[in-house]
């Protein structure tokens, strides 16, 4: 015989769950603390700063989020340190989201580790689960990008505006569109540009190369 568990135990183990009151008793308590940082003074740094970590689960060092910012629990989010998300990120959180360090988010991301049946008798059973997603290190994820349950981004990745992502994407590569599929390999010339032709001055490279010889040991 299976042995029986709660909602909660469900979703938090990737199972078909239902939204009942304790499920939802979880998330009116985000809530309390998405309308306090959603509607706090936007030129108060230090106050977002200190009041996003009250919602997310774990963090690293020098993390911002821009509001507005909508998640599902905020408990089951984890950012590394320099973690950047701009304005109107949402993530919708019923399965862990992990995101490493170096990581930014251009306006109107979208993570979704939540989904419903593809069966229409079974969606409507109030049935419903989370998939987990990672994001790796050194990452930029652009504007109006939607990611989707179950994905895997590596290392190094830069994901183009608008993009839709629905499978796996490996380390150091430029990947974009609907659905998002790798563009091209991040190569060592990237290093000379700072926007397709346009190269770096040259005294903003020397700076940025200061700055690689020390992250580089």
């Amino acid at each position: 015989m299976e042995e029986t568990i709660n909602h909660i135990e469900r979703r938090d183990k990737e199972l078909p769950y239902i939204s009942d009151e304790n499920v939802m008793a979880e998330q009116a308590e985000t809530r309390k603390k998405l309308q306090k940082f959603n509607t706090m003074d936007t030129s108060d740094f230090q106050g977002l700063s200190s009041m996003i970590r009250q919602i997310l689960g774990k963090t690293g060092g020098n993390i911002f989020v821009n509001p507005p910012f909508y998640c599902d629990y905020g408990t089951h989010i984890e950012v590394g340190e320099n973690f950047c998300a701009n304005y109107n990120c949402t993530i919708l959180d019923v399965a862990k989201v992990i995101i490493g360090k170096n990581v930014l988010l251009a306006p109107n991301v979208a993570i979704y580790t939540a989904g419903h049946p593809i069966d229409p008798v079974a969606r409507n059973s109030a049935y419903e689960y989370g998939i987990g997603i990672t994001i790796g290190d050194n990452c930029w994820i652009g504007g109006n990008t939607v990611i989707t349950p179950g994905v895997h981004i590596g290392n190094n990745v830069v994901i183009g505006a608008g993009s839709v992502v629905t499978k796996d994407i490996p380390d150091n590569v430029v990947a974009a569109g609907n659905p998002c599929r790798v563009i091209r390999p991040i190569t060592e010339e990237d290093r000379y540009y700072y926007y397709k032709k346009r190269k770096f001055p040259s005294d903003t490279f020397e700076e940025i190369e200061k700055y690689r010889a020390k992250e580089e040991g």
